[in-house]
């Protein structure tokens, strides 16, 4: 991946080992989501899920924000210098827009993500964080719906991912009221798993991604899809996909032996996902 590092403005790229650190960098306006962004980010997770030796992502903010959502002073000053968008047909039969291919993106990376939350996750910024598989956070994590405040109702994937994480009427108290959430009530209502300060979080996001990636890769990726999938199905068709993903994960032959052997020998496996 280091051809795609070379080509990165508004993100940074750097491996840790088998995890790779993607980080949102627009320090300036709180790493908002610009189209430019976007499509590094899109980029970075395309090349990680052609990249089998990378096991999984942090996704962490450069500066005091995790994410503040869309940027909107970017459209503007597009608007303001004269610049006019002219929308294709494929753009005004577009049943999602960006934000319904963002979440999209998100949940079809099917390598666990572990969001590093340094700061404010606002807006799609929050829908972002939630789109992440699990989040540690620092005390400084903060995070709040926003959409009301600017008479929208919520998008990005915020009210799918929202409920699942924390339920119905805590969801809703989060986006009917648009308050912030700190980091310990955050920590009280699954918005966060885990708590590290702030000067320690990039660390720890990666030591939690470690606990992941040292068992069978294939086996971690089909969990995730295991995982993803049975969350919306009766226990018949889970039943099935649990089956499915079992023949999937027996194709990591070697994998499969080396579990048996650190098993038997009571040591750690080294996993290679062949």
């Amino acid at each position: 991946m280091a051809d795609v590092q070379q080509a990165l403005e508004f993100t940074t790229f750097e491996r840790r080992g088998h995890v790779g650190v993607l980080t949102l960098s627009k320090p300036d306006r709180l790493n908002a989501l610009s189209a430019a962004m976007r499509a590094e980010v899109e980029t970075v997770l395309n090349a990680a899920q052609a990249d089998d030796d990378l096991r999984a992502l942090v996704l962490t903010g450069a500066g005091r924000g995790f994410c503040a959502g869309a940027d909107l002073a970017a459209g503007a000053a597009v608007m303001s210098e004269g610049g006019q968008v002219r929308p294709t047909q494929n753009d005004k039969l577009d049943e999602m827009g960006w934000v319904g291919r963002w979440a999209t993106m998100w949940a079809s990376f099917d390598k666990p993500v572990i969001g590093a939350i340094n700061g404010v996750a606002a807006g799609a910024g929050l829908s972002t964080a939630l789109a992440c598989d699990v989040r540690i956070g620092s005390e400084l994590a903060r995070f709040k719906s926003v959409f009301i405040e600017r008479n929208l109702s919520p998008d990005s994937g915020l009210s799918f991912f929202l409920p699942r994480v924390v339920g119905y009427a805590a969801a809703a108290d989060m986006i009917f009221t648009s308050r912030a959430v700190g980091a310990d009530e955050a920590l009280r209502l699954g918005l966060l798993n885990r708590i590290a300060p702030a000067t320690e979080l990039q660390d720890a996001a990666i030591a939690y991604a470690d606990e992941m990636t040292q068992w069978p890769p294939l086996a971690l990726r089909m969990s995730k899809r295991v995982l993803q999938h049975n969350v919306d199905c009766d226990l018949a068709d889970a039943l099935r996909f649990e089956t499915l993903g079992l023949d999937f994960v027996g194709r990591a032959r070697n994998d499969a032996k080396e579990s048996r052997a650190a098993f038997l020998e009571k040591r750690k496996g080294v996993y290679t996902g062949t």
